[in-house]
This record gives C-alpha cells, structure tokens and sequence, in this order.
C-alpha cells in the first residue's frame, strides 16, 4: 500500500468550490505516493477523521493567512485572506504534527505551519529583492542557501540551488521548535524545518512547478517519512 499524503485544498467562496492545482497530485504520485485530498471543513471530528486516514501531509501553497493568528494587526499591502482555509490548516497541522505524522508545506504551507508552531510571518517584504517573479512558473529565479546540516540539507545533497518565487509574504519569526534551514540572498527565510526526528518541512518555492531533481526529491522525503 502506497503511503497516503493528504493535500490541503484551496476554498473558493465565490463559486462554493474546493481547487487544488494539478501539479500537487502528480508529484506526489511521480514519488510513489497516493494523494488524497482534503477539502476544508471546520468541525473537529471530520479534521480529526482526516488525521487519522493521512500517513502524511502536504500543505499547498494560496493566498495571505489572516494576522490574528499571530496577535498582529492586518497592514494594508496585505493580500485577500480565507478564513476557513485559514482556521482548517492550521488545525490540522497541528493534529498532524501532534501524531508524529510527516508535513511538507509550500509558499503558504511553509508560512501555515509556521503560524501553527506559534511564529508569526511578514506581512508584506519590503526592500529592493524580488520575490514574486515574472517569469514562468517552472524557472528558477534566484538562489538560496541551504544550511548543511539540517534535513534540507541532507535531502537537497547541496548548499545552494535555484528557485521560483511567488510570495510577498514570509516568516518572520520561526515557531516553537522550528529552525530556519534556508534563506534568500537579502536574508529572507526560505525554509524552516522541525527540530526533532519527525519530517516537518516547509520550503518558501514552488517545487511541484519545477521540472529538476532537487524538486523531486522533496516530494520522495515526504513519501519516504510517511511510509515510515
């Protein structure tokens, strides 16, 4: 039996519609995982219910998370925010984190589970460095610096490579028992990771849009730790 990877769906409130891009599903299944997705849902016994079915969870990436989940008020360069995705992921991952169960996050995911290990997040990055791209979605825009010595690390085999970028928003500061494991050449955090033997990742990038080896081998480490 393939390892079973959860994928967070996005809620469109408009169209009374759940939307998940197809490049989630198929990296998961290129690393030898069974995707299964989860629509958002606000009462506890269904996120429960997906918890338990889950051997692992991929957080896809989306909008802006609401600031109140960080004690912040809301700036006015911030982007639309979704409540019930919001109140759903975070729940979730911590359900998940709490059994010991493997997390990869993306863009928002990496953000998400920063916010549900209690860290806060920048609402809108200022300076000159361009982190949201014009260019294709599958071209690795700029560079990022991968600490040696941790799970990122390890799974990547290197201390740098290139990424796309699709974000205005970024950690600010790492969550309870989360440490920074890459960063951008202006100093923003790239990725945070669990401090502990468990998978929990989050990487700032969109590598389901990447067609290289450094992308794939995020998604067998997901794969591999769920199956574990």
């Amino acid at each position: 039996m393939r390892p079973v990877i959860g994928v967070s769906t996005d809620y469109d409130a408009g169209g009374k519609s759940y939307v998940l891009g197809e490049k989630y599903v198929s990296s998961i299944l290129r690393a030898g995982g069974l995707p299964v997705m989860l629509p958002p849902v606000q009462d506890q016994e269904t996120i429960q219910s997906y918890s338990a079915i889950c051997d692992g969870l991929l957080l896809s990436g989306g909008g802006d998370a609401d600031p109140v989940f960080w004690e912040a008020w809301p700036e006015k360069n911030m982007g639309e925010i979704n409540p019930v995705r919001d109140i759903f992921e975070i729940e979730l991952t911590r359900k998940i984190m709490g059994m010991g169960k493997a997390i990869l996050g993306i863009c928002r995911g990496c953000q998400i589970i920063n916010v549900a290990a209690g860290g806060s997040l920048e609402q809108d990055l200022g300076g000159s460095f361009m982190h949201r791209q014009k260019a294709p979605r599958n071209y690795a825009f700029h560079p990022v610096y991968i600490q040696s010595s941790s799970k990122l690390g390890r799974i990547l085999a290197c201390e740098e490579i290139r990424v796309n970028s699709f974000h205005h928003q970024a950690i600010k500061i790492p969550g309870h028992d989360l440490k920074i494991s890459a960063c951008a050449p202006d100093g923003t955090i790239e990725a945070v990771e669990y401090d502990g033997r468990q998978l929990v990742l989050g990487v700032q990038w969109h590598p389901e849009c990447m067609q290289d080896e450094h992308a794939a081998s995020l998604f067998r480490a997901l794969v591999e730790a769920a199956g574990n």
